[in-house]
């Protein structure tokens, strides 16, 4: 028996050179699931993007969902993508054995947590303070290598990590220090400022969007400081959950986030067209 994909709508293309397109994924031209591909709403044309693959409860476990993963590539290098990407759901497995057969990397992982019903309490001898104006012009520029140096070291190129970080930050710091739902502040230790937090209003819940500690202060629980002080502040915002963003292959941030109760609900991953 042969597994193809049949388009099952149109292509949908735009003056930019945006595609996607939904395929029926048959069996000798009987349906037994589908696939949705398109090209990446942020890195562009050159980046595919599978948004959905499913295959019928009765049809599973037959290799379907390879053969038409395998399929969307060939779709893709048709389209010019040199990259494909996708999202792989906590808690199926399945998904994730798939993607790791196929060759996938994980880029990153979104983790939350539900927040306690009390803030936390700083250690004694840290505060937290709303960061300044200067603060923040000298944090935005560190930031913003700092951010895209991220994406290139997981497979993207220079051009379209510093694209994707410039983007992230007109859409997130319209407003700059004064930017709504956003709270930027500094810890300090004896005065003496240790790291940095960015928190902002995200779909309905609290997300940490930058968390740093300076390189001369790390390995003295700072990093904890700054999630328990993240977690007080979405609290005084009313809300009851908090996310993060971690890449892969940052261990120490993992073991933190791990420790502190998050866990992981989306791994994003990444796979170069040769």
């Amino acid at each position: 028996m042969t597994t193809t994909l049949r388009p099952s709508g149109p292509l949908q293309e735009s003056t930019t050179g945006a595609k996607s397109r939904d395929y029926d994924v048959c069996v000798n031209s009987r349906p037994v699931g589908r696939i949705r591909l398109a090209t990446h709403a942020v890195f562009g044309p050159r980046v595919a993007e599978v948004l959905d693959l499913r295959i019928d409860a009765q049809d599973r476990r037959r290799g379907r969902a390879t053969v038409a993963a395998l399929a969307a590539e060939e779709v893709a290098r048709g389209w010019g993508c040199t990259r494909i990407e996708a999202a792989v759901p906590a808690g199926s497995p399945g998904v994730a054995a798939l993607a790791t057969a196929l060759g996938y990397v994980e880029r990153n992982r979104r983790m939350s947590k539900p927040l306690p019903l009390r803030p936390p309490e700083l250690p004694g001898d840290v505060r937290a303070r709303p960061m300044t104006e200067e603060e923040f012009e000298e944090w935005t520029a560190h930031s913003r290598d700092v951010y895209a140096q991220d994406w290139i070291d997981r497979g993207v190129p220079a051009a379209e990590a510093y694209a994707k970080v410039d983007a992230d930050q007109r859409n997130s710091l319209a407003d700059g220090l004064a930017t709504p739902g956003a709270r930027f502040s500094v810890l300090t230790q004896d005065a003496e400022v240790v790291g940095i937090l960015w928190v902002a209003e995200r779909h309905g819940e609290c997300f940490v969007y930058d968390i740093e500690v300076r390189e001369e202060h790390r390995g003295r629980g700072h990093g904890r400081s700054l999630m328990l002080h993240a977690e007080g502040q979405c609290l005084e915002a009313g809300k009851d959950h908090i996310g993060l963003n971690v890449f892969a292959g940052n261990t120490p941030a993992l073991r933190l986030y791990e420790s502190l109760g998050y866990e992981a609900r989306t791994y994003y991953v990444y796979k170069q067209l040769l």
